[in-house]
């Protein structure tokens, strides 16, 4: 592996991992703008991240190298659903950071684990990553669930990490290495280049455009 210069197209059975552009500017507002992705994410409270913000955001995906992001599309709509990132990538120790969000329209019809899946599958198996972390936050036991699912390990309590509601909320740390990963058996296919849940929403934050 060298970088995240390389921008795949994942396909599955149910769901399409894609490029993110600038044409996905407002579809990706209403996932980020949805009161439950804000809430999963721990985003809820901050201010809203304007149109031309977020335009200028998904124009640069492509040029960036130290991070993945895809746009998760419903294969039976062909409707952009979501995103997942790989990013905080530490090159040396072949580790980096997972996050997604679901929209409302993508959510409780497994779509999200099948979409952590493909993108598992394409960092470990394509990538050669050796470990990916994540949190999630507490008060989302069914991504927890997911997670644990596809091979994710609990390594770690953040406590009080948020502030929701007029509660303290813990962050949940979760990895996957690479054996743990191959003991799951996951396969990608990568465009045809032969690679080899769900939450509302996974992973501390959406991002940070």
């Amino acid at each position: 592996m060298t970088d995240f210069s390389h921008k795949p197209t994942l396909t599955g059975d149910r769901v399409v991992l894609r490029p993110l552009t600038a044409a996905d500017t407002e579809t990706m507002a209403g996932v980020i703008d949805d009161p439950e992705t804000a809430r999963l994410t721990g985003s809820a409270g901050h201010p809203p991240f304007t149109i031309e913000r977020l335009r200028a955001w998904y124009a640069s995906r492509a040029e960036q190298t130290d991070r993945l992001d895809l746009g998760l599309v419903d294969r039976a709509s062909g409707e952009l659903v979501g995103e997942l990132v790989l990013h905080e990538w530490d090159e040396p120790n072949r580790s980096c950071g997972f996050r997604i969000a679901i929209g409302p329209h993508g959510r409780d019809r497994g779509l999200g684990t099948e979409a952590v899946r493909l993108l598992l599958g394409y960092g470990f198996e394509r990538l050669g990553l050796h470990r990916i972390h994540l949190e999630v936050y507490a008060f989302n036991p069914r991504a927890l669930r997911v997670y644990e699912r596809v091979g994710f390990v609990r390594e770690g309590v953040g406590r009080e990490a948020l502030l929701h509601g007029g509660e303290w909320i813990d962050a949940v740390r979760m990895a996957i290495l690479a054996p743990e990963w191959a003991r799951h058996h996951g396969h990608v296919d990568d465009g045809g280049r032969g690679a080899h849940g769900e939450g509302g929403g996974g992973g501390a934050g959406i991002h940070t455009p």
